[in-house]
């Protein structure tokens, strides 16, 4: 009779085309799912407040969704390679399967856990759920992994090839005995004093089934007018898939599958479906980055910003953080993060840009306070995205880039609705006034019932000023 099998659940929080399941059942046998919170294990990144809230309610759907199929989900805490030590033993398993993960904490503890397991004859094999392409496939001229994101995007739609999902099991072999978990209340990931995540609760349904029906929704009434409303916040014009990526409760491949039907059945969503799929493509890139260069989430991938001259200034992050800065779409975006653990992406660079170069704080204050706040905190992603703003990073916009906050709330919030929605105190100011208030006549802000310095802060920069001193910084670094 075949030994029973491990199956390490970690960022593939589904059933559906999840390889090390589908690989798990194939191999004859029981299959034990497990779940391992191991803090220790995540290197200098554990999981942040809002990734804790998400966590919880995603293992909770998938031990219900196991237990639909016949299984369970064991759940326990600790180092990995012990955690899965004493499994082996109570399981009698002689293998372990698990999808793999490319922070570079992971790909050392998984390393050591694949080559422990293989030397004392257990079987270990780690697949790929996560990506379109793993980092080794694709490959410049020069076989070395791409810099810059258009001809990585070009190489991966050349390659092609991508497989086809695997559809989730109906049943799930289950061993005789089960070995004992913990409890997931136990676990005390859900804050407590102050309960922060009611508007959390509110904007997400963690889990695949929410993954699924976030996606078709998305398919149904938002694919059409993607291309056009992806970068206007005051619109419901994106997926809002990326927690669900980030915790795999979707995989890339059904989502790259929906696409490509979409556009099958209707061929004028060509074009919309090929936009999100680029954005898909910079999802793989930040992930080939990160595995390529590991140092991204803590040093400048350009060596001249380890000279940079970053202020040290605790008011002025506090100010950021709590959306009061005195600018508008800077202060709705940062206030939609803590209230939903989410910001539209146009707004993120705009806030992180302010938080750079306006305030000249270094990116990996931004990094850290995204990484606690958002729901979709992915160490790639992230680490790849602050140092684009700065113009630290690979194919990253220049410094010399410096949004000017007033002008994107214009272009992009022209009616005011997105500032109204997250700032309330100035949801009566006219759309003329809202992204520049200070500017406003006193008798419209009266009317409004704003008072500058009292119910909303005046800026606490100057842009021209502050753009004029990031400026001077960036050009006294030395030249590459």
């Amino acid at each position: 009779m075949t030994d029973a099998t491990l199956l390490w659940f970690r960022q593939d929080l589904r059933l559906d085309d999840n390889p090390a399941l589908a690989a798990a059942i194939a191999r004859g046998g029981s299959v034990v799912p497990v779940f391992i919170l191991d803090p220790g294990g995540e290197g200098d990144w554990p999981p942040g407040g809002a990734s804790r809230w998400w966590l919880h309610h995603s293992l909770a759907a998938l031990a219900t969704a196991l237990a639909a199929r016949g299984s369970r989900l064991v759940l326990r805490r600790g180092p990995a390679a012990k955690v899965l030590d004493a499994l082996i033993r109570e399981a009698g398993a002689g293998a372990v399967l698990w999808n793999r993960r490319y922070e570079p904490a992971a790909i050392a503890r998984d390393s050591a856990i694949k080559q422990d397991l293989k030397r004392r004859g257990i079987a270990a094999e780690s697949l790929n759920a996560a990506l379109l392409f793993e980092p080794w496939e694709i490959r410049s001229r020069s076989d070395a992994p791409f810099k810059v994101f258009t001809p990585f995007w070009r190489a991966c739609l050349e390659r092609g090839g991508i497989a086809e999902p695997l559809d989730a099991p109906k049943r799930i072999p289950a061993p005789d005995a089960w070995p004992e978990g913990d409890d997931l209340d136990g676990w005390r990931l859900l804050p407590t004093k102050p309960d922060w995540a009611g508007g959390l609760r509110a904007a997400w349904t963690p889990g695949e089934a929410g993954a699924r029906e976030r996606l078709s929704s998305f398919l149904d009434s938002g694919l059409a007018g993607y291309a056009a409303r992806r970068d206007r916040p005051d619109l419901d014009g994106t997926s809002s898939l990326s927690p669900h990526l980030h915790w795999g409760e979707i995989g890339p491949r059904r989502s790259w599958q929906a696409l490509e039907h979409a556009a099958a059945e209707t061929p004028a969503l060509r074009s919309a479906a090929s936009a999100y799929q680029r954005q898909l493509g910079w999802r793989e890139f930040s992930t080939h980055l990160l595995h390529a260069r590991p140092e991204l989430p803590a040093d400048p991938l350009d060596a001249r910003f380890a000279a940079f001259p970053w202020e040290s200034d605790p008011k002025a992050l506090r100010a950021w953080q709590r959306g009061l800065t005195g600018y508008p779409v800077v202060d709705a975006g940062m206030r939609q993060l803590w209230r939903t653990g989410w910001m539209h992406n146009r707004v993120r660079m705009v806030a992180a840009s302010f938080l750079i170069k306006h305030l000249r704080l270094h990116w990996r204050e931004g990094e850290a306070w995204f990484w606690d706040t958002l729901v979709d905190a992915d160490l790639a992603n992230n680490a790849a995205s602050w140092q684009w703003v700065a113009g630290s990073g690979a194919d990253a916009a220049p410094y010399f880039r410096i949004f000017n906050p007033v002008l994107q709330g214009e272009k992009f919030d022209p009616d005011g609705t997105y500032v109204r929605r997250h700032v309330p105190e100035l949801a009566r100011l006219p759309a003329k006034w809202i992204h520049r208030p200070w500017a406003a006549p006193d008798a419209v802000l009266a009317d409004a019932g704003v008072t500058l310095g009292k119910t909303y802060p005046r800026p606490i920069v100057d842009h021209a000023a502050a753009r004029r001193l990031a400026l001077a910084a960036f050009q006294a670094l030395p030249r590459a």
